[in-house]
């Protein structure tokens, strides 16, 4: 499951987006068999394995189908159940820093599935607030209104403000200077996240 820099093209493969997202959904549910589990890998959730970080991607897969509460789901699980504050507080190994800069990133709500796409596909914020003080002296701050384990699906987005209904922000957006704006809830919020403009370019 890779190709970040050409996910249409991996859903194209897929049959679209009914047999990418079945393909997505059985990658997310079924279990190996114990002969065929990797002993190098770690993190599991079905065949997703987080402590192989070649595979950090997947999760924001869905926002591409129109489905992005299940990329919430699958982030928030990942957020909270394999990572903790022990001395084993990773799913992984630390490769350069990998491991931590997905959940840095996850934490504030985004990640770049496609670093020179100059987008972040949006997950699951864990964070109530944080603020980036960014080279050019701007500022761009996130916040995430009732945001709890409970409440980790996306019920409204703004940006600067303005009703936001795209699964994924602009690096551009965030060099301006920005305040990103998320509401959560309990239960998934089916209608926001279907505007996919420029999802794929």
């Amino acid at each position: 499951m890779v190709c970040p820099q050409d996910v249409q093209g991996l859903v194209d493969l897929e049959g679209g987006k009914a047999g990418f997202t079945a393909k997505l959904d059985s990658f997310f549910t079924i279990k190996d068999l114990p002969k065929e589990v990797n002993g190098n890998a770690s993190g599991f959730i079905g065949q997703y394995a987080h402590g192989n970080e070649p595979s950090h991607h997947v999760t924001y897969l869905y926002d591409y189908v129109g489905q992005p509460w299940k990329t919430q789901l699958y982030v928030s699980k990942v957020l909270r159940e394999l990572y903790n504050n022990s001395f084993s507080g990773y799913s992984g190994n630390e490769d350069c820093g990998q491991m931590s800069s997905w959940y840095i990133f996850s934490a504030m709500g985004f990640y770049p599935v496609n670093p020179a796409s100059g987008k972040y596909e949006i997950g699951s914020p864990v964070l109530k607030s944080a603020t980036i003080h960014l080279a050019n002296g701007k500022t761009f701050k996130m916040t995430a209104k009732n945001v709890s384990d409970q409440n980790f699906y996306i019920q409204s987005v703004k940006l600067n403000g303005k009703p936001y209904n795209k699964p994924y922000i602009l690096h551009s957006d965030i060099e301006k200077g920005a305040t990103l704006e998320f509401v959560m809830g309990d239960k998934p919020n089916k209608k926001w996240g279907q505007d996919l403009t420029g999802l794929n370019d």
